[in-house]
């Protein structure tokens, strides 16, 4: 997951980089209200914390102007303010979640998990596609209540595709939300990535989960496509094929 983080307290931000990437997330920190609204046009986020108080201005001006900008993002503020009025204007202001400080590092991650599945429709920390269990609170990935083992990349990928099921995401899309414009290898590595976690979905029972979208990406459906069956006509005339050489 890509999170845009607008927060000036350069210690604060530190340390909610740091929370955030121990869950595997991937952070892009803006200082001022102006740079979070350029982050925000630049980057499809998957969530976005804002805090109330910015050296530019106000954090509820900064999410109505990104929401001004038709940007659905889900946003959770953040403020050292307990007063019912601030968490009000807070939503008011088109947020999805509030959170005073100081706060439970891993509240603030379940909250984050929270309003990201609402996002995408899920309401439940344990999603199901096609046969595969993503356990987002546990960070695991069942098949038939087996553990599969994954990669944190591999695990990063398949979130990201069931997260988005039904979407064609193209290896940029990957890139940015593995690596987040930093370091980023060559875009031929998403295929490898891709290739080793059919691979292990396959011995675990699942095989046809995701798919390829020639030219454009790649996809997880809501139900995946089954395997072309052929005309009844068709069988026929390969089972009696078949029974002559025999």
């Amino acid at each position: 997951m890509r999170i845009l983080l607008a927060e000036d307290d350069r210690t604060i931000a530190k340390g909610i980089n740091f929370i955030l990437q121990q869950s595997r997330m991937v952070v892009d920190i803006a200082e001022t209200g102006a740079e979070a609204l350029e982050l925000a046009k630049l980057y499809d986020y998957d969530a976005i914390v804002m805090d109330v108080m910015l050296p530019d201005g106000e954090g509820y001006d900064v999410v109505r102007r990104i929401r001004a900008t038709r940007n659905n993002a889900p946003i959770l503020m953040l403020s050292a303010q307990t007063r019912a009025q601030a968490k009000i204007k807070g939503l008011q202001a088109g947020a999805d979640d509030y959170l005073a400080k100081p706060f439970d590092q891993e509240e603030l991650v379940a909250r984050l998990h929270a309003i990201i599945r609402r996002s995408k429709g899920f309401s439940h920390s344990r999603l199901e596609v096609g046969g595969v269990v993503m356990d987002l609170a546990a960070r695991e990935v069942l098949v038939k209540e087996s553990p599969v083992p994954l990669t944190s990349k591999e695990y990063a990928i398949l979130e990201l595709l069931v997260m988005r099921r039904g979407a064609v995401l193209s290896k940029e899309n990957f890139l940015d939300h593995l690596y987040g414009g930093i370091d980023e290898p060559d875009s031929k590595i998403i295929d490898v990535f891709i290739c080793k976690l059919r691979k292990k979905l396959a011995v675990a029972g699942v095989d046809s989960l995701i798919g390829t979208v020639w030219g454009r990406g790649y996809i997880v459906r809501d139900t995946p496509a089954a395997a072309p069956r052929l005309p009844t006509a068709a069988v026929a005339a390969r089972a009696l094929a078949e029974a002559r050489v025999a």
